[in-house]
């Protein structure tokens, strides 16, 4: 049977279906699910706060230089190899690289050995006491002989390297105060830290090390106007002396 032209098509009886409107977000629900491409195209929030590599490299900086600046042997002996021009790079260096392998091994981990040998410290401290006490009266009897000053023109005859070295070295590693910034305090510190942050805290106090020795060292010079006198040299050698066996005495008592 022919359907008749005149007639409506069927999809004209249809009645045309209402959309509802989107159902408000239920609070309860768990999170939003975003899909890859969304992810993709919403901008990415930047984050203020330094990340924890950056804080543990500054915290390890400001605990080294802080431990550092205090008047020590060492820090002494850079300073008069500083206003005497005698070798300063290789003192700096020595000292620099001195403090590094400490830092290093205080990170790592000094505890297990002093746990090991637990007579380390206290040989350490003796060792340390009359060596100091040794270089101190060599320093009083430089300024009682009156022959302290050093030529700061540069025409005196230079120190031998090997015997500026070896005395370097002798401050740095039988100093038991050394052991006790690097192991103890420094060490202890690294301890809050773990990973590739605990590794940013040893670069800082690391870099503190450098930056100090070297600006000692070469900033030395800003005071050989005043060090031209052998009666500054008198004064600077007593100092130096008195801070020497200061040191000795402090560390024999402290054990």
């Amino acid at each position: 049977m022919r359907r008749n032209s005149s007639s409506p098509p069927v999809w004209w009886f249809r009645p045309r279906q209402r959309r509802s409107p989107p159902a408000a977000p239920d609070r309860c629900a768990g999170p939003r699910r975003v899909s890859p491409r969304q992810r993709r195209a919403s901008p990415k929030r930047r984050s203020t706060d330094a990340p924890p590599v950056i804080e543990a490299t500054l915290t390890g900086f400001l605990t080294s230089i802080s431990l550092i600046l205090a008047i020590g042997a060492q820090n002494a002996f850079v300073l008069r190899q500083g206003l005497a021009r005698s070798h300063v790079f290789a003192v700096c260096l020595t000292c620099a690289l001195s403090d590094a392998i400490l830092i290093t091994l205080g990170v790592a981990g000094f505890g297990v050995v002093v746990a090991a040998y637990p007579s380390l410290p206290r040989i350490m401290v003796w060792a340390g006491a009359a060596f100091l006490l040794f270089y101190g009266a060599t320093r009083f009897h430089a300024a009682w002989k009156g022959h302290a000053g050093i030529d700061l023109s540069g025409k005196a005859a230079p120190q031998r390297l090997g015997t500026v070295l070896a005395t370097c070295l002798a401050l740095t590693w039988l100093n038991p105060h050394v052991y006790l910034d690097t192991f103890g305090l420094i060490g202890a510190v690294s301890t809050g830290f773990a990973g590739a942050v605990k590794t940013g805290f040893a670069i800082g106090a690391v870099t503190a090390s450098f930056v100090f020795f070297f600006s000692l060292g070469y900033g030395a010079r800003l005071l050989t106007p005043i060090m031209q006198s052998a009666r500054s040299w008198v004064v600077l050698d007593i100092l130096i002396g008195l801070v020497m066996w200061a040191l000795a005495v402090g560390l024999v008592l402290s054990h």
